[in-house]
């Protein structure tokens, strides 16, 4: 059995339909990319996956539990799917050390002194250590976005999703946030990134997802996606992305 199910959700904004029986299978350990035009679902779909959006029919099961619909249990959800969003939302009042110790100790029960030791072992691999006591604002956007992703690592999630993380950042920032992605990709974590880094989908994704008309229009390894795409529409998509020099 996949770690996540997704089975053929629907979801509309009106007469805009959004998903119309989109089904997707993520494994344990997978990082799986979302890609497609700007309007496809992708930040969407995350968002529904951490009872963030409903769906209106299907579900989406994780280990084989329902996590949409009614009698869904929305907290204990958010405690094993963490996500990042590209605004990284950090609380400008409190500094790093604050921002990443709030949810371990309010909804994990953790103690103060437990919570700050274990955001300091995951501030000291990305570089960020000395900066715990900083406030947000004097930060670069790519240190908030790294301490929005230890942030969500802090609540120890089984799954992560990443919404286009790179994409607020100024280009040479964006380095600097995919090393992480790197890294929790060959410790295991399993994750779901909609991003426009095609370079970077191809590089550290598992399997790779094309968007479009509400479905998963193809999916398979980088390799294949990339390099030999079966459907007309994700050849025409790549087209389009190499012209525009960003693959």
């Amino acid at each position: 059995m996949a770690m996540i199910e997704i089975r053929s959700i629907s979801k509309s904004y009106g007469s805009h339909k959004v998903f119309d029986g989109l089904n997707l299978e993520v494994d344990e350990h997978q990082v799986v990319c979302l890609i497609g035009a700007s309007g496809c679902g992708k930040s969407t779909l995350l968002r529904c996956m951490n009872g963030l959006e409903n769906i209106q029919g299907g579900e989406i099961c994780i280990h084989g539990d329902r996590v949409t619909g009614p009698g869904v249990d929305v907290n204990a959800l958010r405690r094993d799917v963490g996500i990042v969003f590209q605004s990284f939302n950090l609380f400008p009042h409190m500094t790093v050390l604050e921002n990443v110790t709030l949810a371990p100790i309010k909804v994990l029960g953790e103690s103060r002194a437990e919570a700050e030791a274990k955001a300091m072992n995951l501030l000291k691999p990305i570089g960020l250590e000395h900066k715990a006591k900083e406030y947000p604002d004097r930060l670069s956007g790519g240190q908030q976005q790294r301490v929005a992703i230890v942030r969500s690592l802090a609540m120890n999630p089984m799954v992560l999703l990443l919404d286009e993380i790179t994409s607020a950042l100024d280009p040479e920032l964006v380095s600097e946030v995919l090393n992480i992605v790197r890294d929790l990709a060959a410790e295991g974590m399993t994750m779901l990134l909609a991003t426009h880094e095609m370079g970077f989908a191809r590089e550290v994704a598992s399997k790779v997802c094309f968007l479009c008309d509400g479905k998963v229009h193809e999916e398979g390894p980088p390799s294949e996606i990339f390099g030999n795409p079966k459907q007309d529409r994700t050849r025409a998509f790549l087209q389009r992305i190499i012209e525009a020099g960003r693959l």
